[in-house]
């Protein structure tokens, strides 16, 4: 990387809530004080366009285990929102020459574009290894002149609030597609964009509705299915009359249902299951699952902090469908004497592996089911 472009004078500081500081150079936007949030590690070797655009990264500073990111640029089609999502991004390297065919840009010129900080020399390695042993906790990249003034209580203190009300639609949007069969509702509690084009490929109308939608109105629309989307922060923050009281009521509209990561741990608290935070959650593109139907472990794609606990599942009520290889936790649940079935992984993102999309297949069964 040239001096002249990696910018050598743009000295920055990642510091961590448990007091580590770590120098290294900021590009992309000069670093504020809104670059202070819940410090995270993603492993995928591509997909970082997805990543910095996922709603569920929201109050969020995500660090790249692997050591380059960029070398295929910004392709604005492969977002999963129409704006980056994370508190700042961390990386070993970026490249300041992407080669790629649909390539609009680098990081650099984009970051600047959308007044997001980046940081890079720093030891990724290091810093991930401590998230590993210590747990996921808060951080703050500082600029030179603030070294001397860290304020370490305001770091450890920060929280994420409002999560999914800052990441959800305002009002209900309606799309179409040729020669639709369907007519899907999509709860949008932080969606990414590639849901609702899942279900446009698979012959779905799609209404995309507010995180607080009335069974009522998505009563009203008269849907086929209703898939409850994926988003950000700690799924007990919704345990209150607004959104879980509001799932119980869709629950009982007796229509096919989806839940997906938020979706479905929200689906499982509605039902009076609970949930915990992992100690640093699972993110990225190659995470073991198995299914307890037929032994078969599939690869998929994950961005969650929080599980639901498998002893608080009333056998009487559920069944656990698929458990994380590494650390044995839930990642997909199926409702007794329900259309209703929830994965903790995303069958739909962009740079996922393939194997999982057969559930966005289940989910139509389930809707044929009803119609015969």
């Amino acid at each position: 990387m040239s001096e002249k472009m990696s910018g050598m004078s743009n000295t920055a500081y990642l510091a961590l809530a448990n007091g580590r500081i770590f120098e290294g150079r900021f590009f992309g936007a000069e670093p504020t004080e809104k670059n202070v949030g819940e410090i995270v590690f993603n492993t995928g070797m591509t997909g970082y366009l997805e990543t910095l655009t996922d709603p569920s990264y929201f109050g969020q500073i995500v660090l790249q285990t692997f050591p380059l990111i960029g070398n295929y640029g910004i392709i604005s089609p492969d977002f999963e929102s129409s704006s980056v999502k994370v508190s700042a991004y961390i990386v070993k390297s970026w490249c300041e020459e992407p080669s790629n065919f649909r390539s609009e840009g680098n990081l650099d010129t984009f970051f600047k574009a959308k007044n997001i900080t980046g940081l890079y020399g720093i030891d990724t390695r290091e810093v991930t290894r401590i998230i590993r042993e210590n747990g996921t906790m808060n951080a703050k990249i500082i600029c030179e002149s603030d070294k001397n003034n860290i304020n370490f209580d305001e770091i450890k203190n920060y929280k994420i609030s409002n999560a999914v009300q800052s990441m959800s639609c305002e009002e209900i949007k309606e799309y179409k597609c040729e020669n639709a069969k369907y007519r899907i509702v999509v709860v949008d509690f932080g969606a990414k964009e590639s849901i609702k084009q899942k279900l446009l490929k698979r012959g779905c109308d799609v209404w995309v509705v507010p995180y607080n939608t009335a069974e009522e109105q998505i009563k009203n629309i008269n849907p086929d299915g209703i898939v409850l989307s994926d988003g950000p922060g700690d799924p007990a923050d919704n345990d209150n009359a607004e959104v879980i009281n509001n799932l119980k009521e869709i629950i009982k509209l007796n229509i096919p249902i989806f839940g997906i990561c938020l979706g479905h741990q929200l689906l499982a608290l509605a039902h009076g299951f609970k949930t915990e935070k992992l100690k640093y959650g699972h993110r990225g593109a190659n995470q073991p699952v198995k299914s307890l139907a037929d032994g078969k472990v599939y690869i998929t794609s994950q961005n969650h902090g929080y599980t639901v606990m498998p002893e608080s599942i009333d056998g009487n009520k559920a069944s656990i469908l698929y458990v994380n290889v590494n650390d044995k936790t839930c990642e997909g649940i199926e409702y007794k004497d329900k259309l209703i079935f929830s994965s903790q992984f995303h069958p739909e993102l962009c740079e996922s592996p393939c194997d999982t999309g057969f559930l966005y297949d289940r989910f139509i069964e389930n809707m044929q089911k009803v119609r015969k």
